[in-house]
């Protein structure tokens, strides 16, 4: 496993030195454990493969104490005060109770004074929205970046693993987190320890930064063969102007009765049934993530009408989408 360069600028790199590191994680309630224990997971065996204690880490967030996340994880938090105690990386943790307001304006500070801030994807997404129009490139999870764009405009969004504008690393976050933890650390890491440290973590690769996130479940070549791929693929791209099953399958070169057994054999669905679980996943996402028009949510997945996407999502999630938006409506009032 070769060393890595990360593609961001010196200004977003942990400068080799011999006096320790310090690393803030700022976590909200409902954060991501899977990111958490990547993050403490790769700064510890750091630690054990370089012999020393210095890389070190601490909790902090704007309801300090004990603080719940997923899985069960409870993590106990120092408080986050405005303009002081700056570590010299601060990563914002994403997951369910993420909220630019209760982090932006310190990662801002961290930022006028050339200290790294990392934005996990849920954080990344809440800074993206945020800012609106960033001035540089910026990256999150591909599933909240296929959101954003059917929600508003964003040029500057890209579907890299990580990207870095004045001074704030966003990142896709989730499994990709330890990825990103090494890119960071490598300045202090020799070649040697980076392999060590990756083969520790069990990754087959250590992807660049720059490297393009696999999307959707046609993403992973690991889990189907190229053809099943290749018409999983092609799916996704239509799913808001879905094609005939003569059309798709003769776009991807193969008969319709093959592509019927394909899809039997490994989802056990028919092809067309599968194509629309796609479109009405998105849908659903669309109606619990955004404030879009439900008839242009109806639109963007390739239903004719409002009340045919209603009826596919509570045959699907058990709730129409009215009650769906509702339930939004309530999440998003933070006074009493």
């Amino acid at each position: 496993m070769a060393r890595i360069e990360t593609n961001f600028d010196k200004g977003a790199q942990v400068r080799p030195s011999a006096q320790p590191l310090k690393v803030e994680i700022f976590v909200s309630e409902g954060f991501s454990a899977l990111e958490v224990a990547s993050i403490t997971r790769t700064l510890d065996l750091a630690n054990q493969i370089t012999h020393s204690d210095v890389m070190g880490r601490r909790y902090v967030s704007d309801t300090p104490g004990f603080v719940s996340g997923s899985g069960d994880m409870i993590v106990r938090a120092e408080p986050a005060i405005e303009n002081y105690g700056f570590s010299q990386v601060m990563i914002v943790v994403g997951g369910s109770g993420v909220n630019a307001d209760s982090w932006l304006k310190r990662a801002r500070q961290m930022q006028r004074k050339g200290l790294v801030v990392v934005l996990l994807s849920d954080a990344a997404t809440a800074y993206i929205r945020a800012t609106h129009a960033p001035s540089g490139q910026v990256t999150t999870h591909w599933h909240d970046a296929a959101i954003l764009n059917e929600a508003g405009y964003y040029p500057a969004l890209t579907d890299r693993l990580s990207e870095k504008s004045d001074g704030i690393i966003t990142a896709a976050g989730a499994g990709a987190t330890a990825e990103l933890m090494i890119g960071l650390l490598a300045p202090r890491l020799d070649a040697r320890q980076m392999a060590e440290l990756g083969n520790h973590l069990l990754l087959p690769t250590i992807r660049k930064s720059d490297a393009a996130q696999p999307k959707e479940i046609s993403g992973n070549p690991s889990l189907f063969d190229n053809q099943v791929a290749r018409i999983v693929s092609l799916m996704e791209e239509t799913l808001a102007d879905p094609l005939c099953m003569p059309s798709l399958t003769e776009q991807v070169g193969l008969s319709t009765r093959h592509v019927e057994r394909l899809f039997r054999d490994v989802f056990q669905e028919s092809p067309a049934r599968f194509y629309k679980q796609l479109r009405t996943k998105r849908a659903w996402s669309m109606i619990e993530e955004t404030m879009i028009p439900l008839a242009d949510v109806a639109a963007a997945t390739g239903f004719k009408t409002a009340g045919t996407m209603a009826k596919a999502v509570q045959g699907a999630y058990g709730e129409t989408p009215t009650r769906l938006r509702a339930r939004k409506d309530r999440q998003l009032l933070k006074f009493s």
